[in-house]
């Protein structure tokens, strides 16, 4: 009788323990608020200050790993191939980066980028890039992702940015979608209706020049904002960071920094940062934005003091929380008029 008994509280256990498990994979993965879609790849980096072999690189990467530090979980769409290790996607995992909707290629290889900075660190040569299995990247949303609240769509080809809206069967509160100059000059018609589907347009100076033809970032915005998106974040380097809507301007300073390893993958890092903090506090207003700017900020100021994700990988909350204080400090001041 106690045998039997045993091997009944045994099961029920077990059974307890599936449940568990199962409601962890397919329950509170749908309340998951943050979806982002981008690369995962492999990076080689040569700076002034040293050079790597491949790293582990990619927008989404930086993207996930930059907003885990406001999010307990988030989801992620991309492709990898039969290279790429296990222990990135368990670093990915440990961070609260749900990779279900990550497409592993068993024929193929991931993403390559080769780049060279300048002793500027504000450009740089590409010296190799390998598409690989980024080149026929056919996007598939997982059921459980469906219901984001938030949604990033990192740097990629416009066809497949509009492809994943086109698969959520509800719109998010918020999407953000992020673009280079490649697309412009290569995509101009899919970049401008992928556009018109978007909330938060983030590109660097030279790129808003070119969206625009304007060179006045003031007047290259307004042309920007009537194409689609209600706002617009330019991002430039080291000088800091605009944030515009159709009726107000924010502008967030860079913070002076003395020592600049790496600046790949920042950019990024910032859209993390300033999406993840929005959708932890659910506030897409302007005002909130503006803290979200700074946040966002604060984070690319962690990524370009190491190569690549190195920093992003082991920062504490006490950190991030003095380095946002850092930026409060930056620009704080009393006057009297």
């Amino acid at each position: 009788m106690c045998f039997y008994i045993s091997l009944k509280a045994g099961a029920i256990i077990e059974t307890l323990f599936e449940l568990k498990q199962y409601i962890r994979k397919n329950i509170l993965r749908k309340i998951m608020s943050l979806l982002v879609v981008g690369t995962v790849a492999f990076d080689a980096l040569e700076t002034p200050f040293g050079k790597t072999d491949k790293i582990l690189g990619g927008a989404a990467t930086y993207i996930g790993l930059s907003a885990s530090y406001f999010l307990k979980n988030s989801n992620l769409v991309s492709v990898v191939g039969n290279d790429f290790p296990e222990e990135h996607i368990a670093l990915l995992n440990n961070k609260g980066v749900d990779t279900e909707g990550l497409q592993i290629d068993k024929n193929g290889k991931t993403f390559f980028w080769k780049g060279k900075y300048h002793n500027d660190m504000n450009t740089r040569d590409t010296l190799e890039t390998q598409l690989n299995v980024l080149e026929t990247f056919d996007p598939i949303v997982p059921e459980s992702y469906k219901n984001c609240e938030f949604l990033m769509l990192g740097n990629l080809l416009p066809a497949v940015q509009q492809k994943v809206l086109d698969q959520l069967p509800s719109r998010p509160k918020l999407v953000v979608l992020d673009t280079m100059n490649f697309w412009m000059d290569n995509c101009w018609d899919d970049l401008i209706e992928a556009l018109k589907g978007v909330d938060v347009l983030t590109i660097n100076d030279e790129e808003a020049r070119q969206l625009s033809g304007e060179y006045s970032l003031v007047k290259g915005a307004k042309k920007i904002l009537a194409m689609g998106p209600k706002y617009l974040i330019i991002k430039k380097g080291e000088h800091g960071a605009l944030l515009f809507n159709d009726k107000e301007v924010f502008f967030a300073p860079a913070l002076p920094l003395e020592d600049v390893f790496d600046p790949t993958g920042a950019g990024d890092t910032f859209a993390g940062g300033f999406l993840g903090y929005i959708a932890s506090t659910k506030d897409i207003s302007f005002e909130n934005m503006k803290r979200a700017v700074i946040y966002g900020s604060a984070m690319a100021s962690f990524c370009v003091e190491k190569f690549g994700t190195e920093k992003l990988q082991n920062l504490t909350d006490e950190e991030v929380k003095s380095r946002v204080q850092q930026f409060i400090n930056l620009v704080q001041f009393e006057v009297s008029l």
